[in-house]
């Protein structure tokens, strides 16, 4: 056994203490705390002159600019400044104690905390790298091949509540895949683009695809009492995440490989895929595999059918999750299926709704979106579709400021929906489209997890930032064409219509 002595700090001599490095100041540094400085004096300013901003809802406009400017313009965890955030609206009076407490027991946070849970189950059973293996292996040419992927994880975004625990967990198919094809390296960099892409958008088709859809339904029911369940989300979610994706592999696909490239045939097993998973995907299921399948199948019809049998999601949820790590019928215990939940998300959903709220009943949110958007709303019959497209334009560049999915949610998605009705939107509608193109996140590697995850992979070559520049140059304004184009024609034939 070794022992390691710790000396206290005021035991080093002057000495022998590294020392301090004094970092001037840089130019943009300066500029980033001007702008806060001058927006919270403008929001001190307008306190005394506009009277439609409230003492309630300058504070929270304050701390909401704020915490904003840490997300933007620091490296400080998001979660860590969630807290602090909605710890500020607590201690000045905003939103009391319970109600910020109270979010950690929030119904979306059980949802997807006990969603995790049902995933690790999945995963520890195989069932997903077989479907995945499943899928690619009936692939003769790279066209095929793409598109199958393409469909394969459109699949998991009802089986792993995360983009990031999806791209974790199709990792392996595509270092195996990346294996079989390391000769043709422009394929190979045409599917490590394509499988972030494709994770991204596809999120949009399920309610727990990513924790910025429960956020954006908890946020419409504090504010107008109604919000989306699982079966209206994926009704209306499922067409864009099949159609988005799919355009998006095509567009990779003439991007990035050549017609020598796309005519070659191709022959993956799935002896190529297994010898990089960590359980069979060839033969017949296992009995972990047939009961996680089952359970999956069982908790997702209970989800869809709630309006039948009233149980709440939630319940349901928290009862495939005790099914999952039961001792007899599961395929992972509870103690380390709860390892793999991401906690800071999870408080960063209860903190952001928080927020959410704060901005909602104290009227910030009210007074941010007149003031801001008001000459849009004054423009009469044009307001409604013009807003629409500002929404989206908006929500799609997003993520070049603020890097967190949920974050974007916690920022816009209050604002969008409190201006909504004098535009003559459907809050609803509006919440849904800005959501929906929150999902074009692939500017830079740092934009969403997933991205970064597939851009330094051990092993095979992926792409560079120049590869992710030339995709979303062409992918952005696909994405909002997409979203605009079912916002006016599709989703109104689902049930949604835009304009109230």
């Amino acid at each position: 056994m070794t022992f390691h002595a710790t000396v206290p700090p005021s035991s080093v001599a002057p000495q022998q203490r590294p020392p301090r490095r004094h970092t001037a100041p840089t130019p943009g540094r300066i500029v980033a705390v001007g702008i806060l400085a001058g927006t919270v004096g403008l929001l001190v300013y307008l306190t005394r002159t506009d009277p439609d901003l409230t003492p309630p809802a300058a504070v929270t406009m304050i701390v909401f600019v704020v915490a904003v400017w840490l997300w933007v313009f620091t490296r400080i965890d998001d979660t860590y400044v969630a807290l602090g955030a909605a710890a500020a609206l607590t201690v000045v009076g905003v939103i009391d104690a319970e109600a910020l407490f109270a979010t950690l027991g929030d119904d979306v946070v059980w949802l997807l905390l006990s969603a995790f849970v049902i995933a690790s189950g999945v995963a520890s059973s195989g069932l997903a790298t077989r479907g995945a293996a499943f899928l690619v292996t009936g692939a003769h040419s790279p066209r095929a091949l793409v598109h199958l992927v393409t469909a394969a994880l459109i699949v998991t975004a009802f089986a792993v509540p995360s983009t990031s625990g999806r791209a974790a967990l199709v990792l392996p198919v595509f270092v195996a895949l990346a294996t079989v094809l390391a000769d043709r390296p422009r394929l190979v960099r045409a599917l490590a683009l394509l499988f972030p892409t494709v994770i991204l958008l596809s999120a949009v088709a399920s309610l727990l695809g990513a924790g910025a859809h429960l956020i954006t339904s908890q946020i419409l029911v504090t504010a107008t009492g109604t919000g989306f369940d699982f079966a209206t989300w994926m009704i209306l979610g499922l067409p864009l995440a099949i159609v988005s994706s799919h355009a998006a592999a095509e567009l990779v696909l003439l991007l990035f490989t050549s017609t020598d490239d796309r005519r070659g045939r191709l022959t993956v097993t799935a002896a190529d895929i297994g010898a990089q998973a960590d359980t069979p995907v060839c033969g017949p299921l296992s009995v972990a595999e047939s009961r996680a399948a089952l359970l999956l199948v069982v908790v997702m019809v209970l989800w869809c059918t709630e309006p039948v049998h009233g149980i709440h999601p939630a319940v349901v949820a928290l009862l495939g999750a005790l099914v999952a790590t039961s001792p007899r019928y599961g395929s992972v215990r509870l103690a380390p299926a709860l390892k793999t939940v991401p906690w800071p998300l999870l408080l960063f959903m209860a903190a952001t709704l928080s927020i959410g709220t704060a901005l909602t009943t104290s009227g910030a949110a009210d007074w941010l979106a007149s003031t801001a958007f008001g000459p849009l709303t004054s423009r009469g019959e044009g307001a409604g579709p013009l807003f629409v497209v500002v929404v989206v334009v908006i929500s799609a560049a997003a993520h070049l400021v603020i890097q967190s999915r949920s974050a974007r949610s916690a920022v816009l998605v209050p604002v969008v929906v409190a201006l909504a009705p004098s535009a003559g939107v459907d809050p609803l509608a509006a919440a849904f489209v800005s959501t929906a193109a929150a999902g074009f996140c692939h500017t830079l590697p740092s934009s969403a997890k997933p991205v970064t995850l597939f851009a330094d992979v051990p092993g095979p070559s992926t792409y560079s930032t120049s590869d992710l520049l030339r995709l979303a140059a062409r992918l952005g304004p696909l994405l909002a064409a997409l979203v605009l184009l079912f916002a006016w024609f599709v989703w109104p034939l689902l049930g949604l219509s835009l304009f109230v």
